[in-house]
């Protein structure tokens, strides 16, 4: 299985990199060997991946890093970089390789902070790697400050070093950064090609896989998860029955508030086993003694830690408030697709009786102001809303319609 499988839905992109990883292992071959460069090499030093959420835009990113690092002996008799097996592959998939820096929003930004360290080594030569690459995931949380650092270093590289950034799209990333970058899109896969993928690497039955792709709509991550995860299931059932519980007042503030603790309380089982494993890693390393009790001098470093899990913490309840509203929009639009008579295939298929009924119940333009409701509410999630009161009033506004 080579790197590119990952790519679900992606052969053009698959294509494209893998000609550009040839084009970088004949470079750092030939500086080696003291031979000459390709000509018109498809390799850069810079390039930015941006697609819908769901169409593996990390995952293209890091499939890339990993062919950049790999080290199978095929190389040398023609094959294409990124086997998956070799150590350099491995280690860069899984994110242990010592060349390759991952950077990822601890919180609803990515910091100059955070950026500090990761900037400064990718002036250096690569330590036991290929080349130096730099993955940011969340280049569109990059503030001011820290979009400047990368805009410095991206402007004057070191020869063997890469920066691959990720994005939605290219707006959402500075001109001037974007304008240094090589741009690759990413499409969202189709139903079909997820749910194949979920047969195939999962072992989910071809009925469940089906539901699954086609209830995230190309979105692989969730469709995984939906298709393993029971809790996953559980939740997405309970956003649904969501419209159906805000026929008055009191059943808006009480769905808002589930809502809002369910998404608290799945943040805390995914927040609560690292922090624990990163406090007491930072703890030993700094010499805690028996006890617990800390050395003197540190309690600035546990406190910038604890900053870091609060702003994790934070920005995970904020994620898992978005995709409940992600599939409660999927709702609407089910709703909406049925009252225009449309053809286009349903979503939530499994709440279908649910979906006609509504449907005969309300008019388009109803549906259409409940669906801009769920996307206002996002919109105040991101500007830092409290989120209780957020989803408070669009619980309102659906029931108004």
């Amino acid at each position: 299985m080579t790197v590119w499988d990952d790519l679900v839905g992606q052969e053009r992109l698959s294509g494209q990199l893998d000609a550009a990883a040839r084009d970088a292992d004949a470079i750092v071959t030939a500086a080696e060997t003291g031979g000459p460069p390709p000509e018109a090499s498809k390799m850069t030093h810079a390039w930015l991946f941006t697609g819908p959420p769901g169409a593996g835009r990390n995952t293209a990113a890091r499939a890339f890093a990993a062919a950049l690092q790999c080290v199978s002996p095929d190389r040398a008799l023609g094959g294409s970089p990124g086997c998956g097996f070799c150590d350099g592959c491995h280690t860069a998939l899984v994110g242990t390789h010592a060349d390759v820096t991952t950077v990822a929003a601890v919180g609803t930004q990515i910091l100059a902070e955070d950026m500090r360290d990761t900037v400064r080594k990718s002036f250096t030569s690569p330590a036991n790697g290929r080349w130096q690459v730099i993955l940011v995931e969340d280049a569109e949380r990059l503030n001011e400050k820290s979009a400047n650092a990368v805009l410095k270093a991206v402007e004057e590289p070191a020869p063997r070093t890469v920066w691959l950034l990720c994005a939605p799209s290219l707006e959402d990333v500075l001109p001037t950064i974007r304008s240094r970058c090589r741009h690759v899109g990413l499409l969202t896969p189709s139903v079909d090609a997820v749910a194949d993928m979920l047969v195939r690497r999962e072992g989910i039955e071809p009925e469940a896989a089906a539901v699954a792709a086609r209830a995230t709509q190309g979105h692989i991550e969730r469709a995984r998860r939906l298709a393993t995860d029971p809790r996953a299931r559980e939740r997405r059932a309970a956003v649904l029955k969501l419209p159906l519980r805000i026929e008055d007042i009191g059943g808006c503030f009480k769905a808002a508030q589930e809502l809002v603790d369910a998404a608290s309380e799945e943040s805390k089982q995914l927040a609560e086993e690292v922090d624990t494993k990163e406090t007491e890693e930072l703890k030993a390393a700094l010499g805690a003694v028996q006890g617990g009790r800390m050395p003197r001098g540190t309690a600035g470093v546990m406190k910038d830690l604890e900053d870091k899990q609060k702003r994790r913490r934070t920005r995970a309840q904020r994620d898992s408030l978005d995709l409940a509203l992600t599939e409660l929009t999927g709702f609407y639009r089910d709703v909406l697709a049925l009252q225009l008579g449309s053809r286009v295939a349903l979503a939530n298929i499994e709440v279908q009786d649910v979906l006609e009924r509504m449907a005969r119940n309300g008019t388009p333009e109803a549906t259409l102001r409940r669906i801009d409701a769920i996307a206002a509410c996002r919109e105040a999630l991101d500007r830092n809303v409290a989120p209780l009161l957020a989803v408070e009033a669009m619980t309102m506004a659906l029931r108004s319609g």
